[in-house]
């Protein structure tokens, strides 16, 4: 039986991974689960998967919660970071799920890694602003990153029983999202409704909107690159739209292998739950006669420039991506807000990055400044920002 934390369990791969749980109930139990603002949704999951542990950010929501469960209940309900930090750090967890999203899940992953444990990483910030500390840090304390995004999970996939040094490019897939024909005239006056209407995947807004603007892609380039320890001259970015395709490793011989499958990421949430074995689940068989065609092209990125910012950022280093993430983070709630319009969002990133002088990146402390700097660089500019109603 493998006990197992989940960091994020109401999102959607929080709930995809509970999904996998219930399938698999003579494999797995949950011993400790994460949420905010989902109450209700909390409450279900502490009284059907029984965990030790729930942490909710918010302490009235910690509260609300306390207050609807029934007496007998013994799931302790902790909050704030140090409730977080407590999910992933239970005593019993065997494998973290990082579900949750944001820069918030830093800090306990950093605890996780310190116990040694097993990361099943789905938060894109931890390697996207930790990079090179991170892995240090997973190496020094022998701890064990598997990758749960269907594209880095892909690589994974592609990469076993093969060597790394025999890595000529990394090939990462991307849909295109749901703007991929338009040209800059048309993406001017894009609204909320329209940019959340992702033809492939149903994720949060947060992601959703990052897949609009091909942000999401750029940070997938950047966590496969401290992922797979491969410099950005090995990667490249192909825009397919059927998403099948989840990502592939060209090899020095010049063959490539590819992982492909439907759009579902229970998929790649299993094979890290049970990694390094496979085991059946319900999910229907891939019939590639069905599907017919699949095609492949260039992103473009004059239209799509959060793309060519990541790389940017990358070959920066030191803590550009860090604060490209965080710019990136505050400009998509700006645009939720309807503050700012869509191609606002690239422009406010790029603006950032251009104000900041990059640091080495060696601490935590050295991570938490760069967002904290770019926090203060965005409330400067949110008071110049004319509202925008979509």
């Amino acid at each position: 039986m493998k006990h197992i934390s989940i960091l994020g369990s109401t999102g959607s791969v929080g709930t995809q991974t509970l999904d996998i749980v219930r399938e698999n109930k003579d494999k797995l139990t949950v011993c400790a689960i994460s949420g905010n603002n989902n109450v209700e949704l909390l409450k279900n999951q502490i009284l059907e998967f029984n965990p030790e542990v729930c942490a909710v950010m918010d302490e009235i929501n910690a509260i609300k919660l306390k207050n609807l469960l029934p007496n007998w209940c013994k799931t302790e309900i902790v909050s704030k970071m140090e409730g977080l930090i407590s999910v992933a750090t239970h005593s019993k967890s065997d494998i973290i799920v990082t579900a949750i999203s944001g820069m918030i899940g830093l800090k306990p992953t950093i605890e996780a890694i310190k116990l040694s444990k097993t990361i099943a990483l789905a938060n894109k910030e931890t390697l996207v602003a930790g990079g090179d500390y991170i892995m240090n840090l997973a190496k020094k304390h022998k701890a064990t990153i598997l990758p749960v995004d269907s594209e880095h999970s892909a690589i994974f996939q592609s990469l076993a029983a093969n060597k790394h040094k025999e890595i000529n490019k990394i090939i990462i897939t991307a849909s295109g999202g749901p703007f991929r024909k338009r040209t800059l005239s048309e993406l001017e006056n894009v609204t909320i409704k329209e940019a959340l209407q992702h033809p492939n995947w149903s994720m949060g807004k947060k992601i959703t909107i990052d897949s609009s603007t091909l942000m999401n892609k750029g940070l997938e380039v950047i966590e496969a690159k401290f992922l797979f320890d491969v410099p950005i001259k090995k990667m490249e970015v192909v825009v397919h739209p059927q998403s099948i395709v989840h990502s592939a490793i060209e090899y020095i011989d010049h063959s490539t292998i590819a992982q492909l499958g439907a759009p579902n990421m229970k998929v790649p949430i299993q094979y890290a739950l049970f990694y390094p074995d496979r085991i059946p689940n319900k999910l229907g068989s891939l019939s590639l006669s069905d599907i017919g065609s699949l095609t492949f092209e260039k992103p473009n990125t004059k239209v799509f420039k959060c793309l060519s910012l990541a790389f940017d950022a990358l070959k920066v280093g030191g803590t550009m991506p860090a604060v490209l993430n965080a710019a990136n983070e505050a400009a998509v709630d700006l645009f939720l807000q309807g503050r700012i319009k869509f191609l606002d969002i690239a422009s406010i990133n790029e603006q950032i990055m251009l104000k900041h002088t990059s640091k080495k990146l060696d601490s935590l402390e050295t991570i938490l400044d760069a967002e904290l700097w770019t926090k203060i660089q965005i409330d400067n500019k949110v008071g110049t920002l004319k509202t925008i109603i979509n």
